[in-house]
């Protein structure tokens, strides 16, 4: 869902036959729905401020306009994961909570119904009597990665293990064994180095545990523009004296014309 200023939260519902309203509304589900729109912005990050936001009132259902959530990012990488109902694993604990919450109580209620919706009302998502946003327990499978980076620290007296810094700035503390360390002679310490690793690997978040080291791989460096124009230099004027170069190479293969 793409960020914008504002957000819609609405709960509909019917009291004794007539519609919710913000003329008409019960005292409790106006202090839980208010309560429960407050921790779903401000989630465990508290990247939203309430005491900042400013919220309307709208007419129909009971509903609140929060603006001024532009700059809530986790927020707004929440609400794209509420597309999918296998999502309250990936969510801030406090706003699955709240999700939690409304799909008890709809659950509970044939009328309730919660929406969430941005400016362009275009709904993120919603929740009633049969909806079923769940928790998926963590998955962690076995598996081996190449993983390239910087080695910034290695050895250990009693633990062998390598600290490799990939290129978004995340270390990795990587198990291994002091013969495994010792092999070879190069100096692989601040240098850049690639790692084939074996780990266990979370379906859901991409995490890496129990890391351990497999063997160093040749390292490919990146693509050098001066040394391939330098290679391109050399070849043309190796090449220079002969007039075509693939009637040359053909001959070299024993191909006659």
């Amino acid at each position: 869902m793409n960020p914008s200023n504002q957000l819609r939260f609405a709960v509909n519902d019917r009291i004794n036959d007539a519609e919710v309203r913000p003329s008409r509304v019960p005292l409790a589900l106006l202090g839980e729905f208010q309560k429960d729109v407050s921790e779903f912005l401000k989630g465990s990050s508290r990247d939203v401020d309430p005491t900042k936001v400013v919220v309307s009132i709208e007419d129909g259902s009971l509903a609140f306009v929060a603006t001024g959530l532009l700059a809530a990012s986790t927020l707004w990488a929440d609400l794209e994961h509420l597309k999918s109902s296998d999502s309250l694993s990936l969510i801030d604990s406090k706003r699955a909570s709240v999700v939690e919450r409304w799909q008890s109580a709809a659950q509970k209620n044939p009328y309730r119904r919660y929406s969430v919706a941005d400016q362009s009302a275009q709904v993120s998502f919603s929740i009633d009597s049969t909806s079923n946003f769940r928790r998926i327990e963590d998955a962690w499978v076995h598996v081996e990665k190449y993983l390239p980076g910087i080695v910034v620290d290695m050895g250990g007296s009693t633990k062998a293990n390598v600290h490799l810094k990939l290129e978004n700035g995340v270390t990795l503390v990587i198990a291994s064994t002091q013969d495994k360390l010792a092999r070879g002679e190069q100096n692989r310490l601040y240098r850049p180095a690639l790692l084939h690793v074996t780990a266990e690997e979370n379906l859901l978040t991409g995490e890496l545990r129990n890391l351990s080291l497999f063997d160093f791989e040749v390292h490919q460096p990146s693509y050098d523009d001066d040394e391939f124009n330098l290679m391109v230099e050399r070849g043309t004027k190796a090449w220079a004296d002969v007039p075509d170069a693939t009637a040359w190479l053909e001959t070299l293969r024993g191909n006659q014309a």
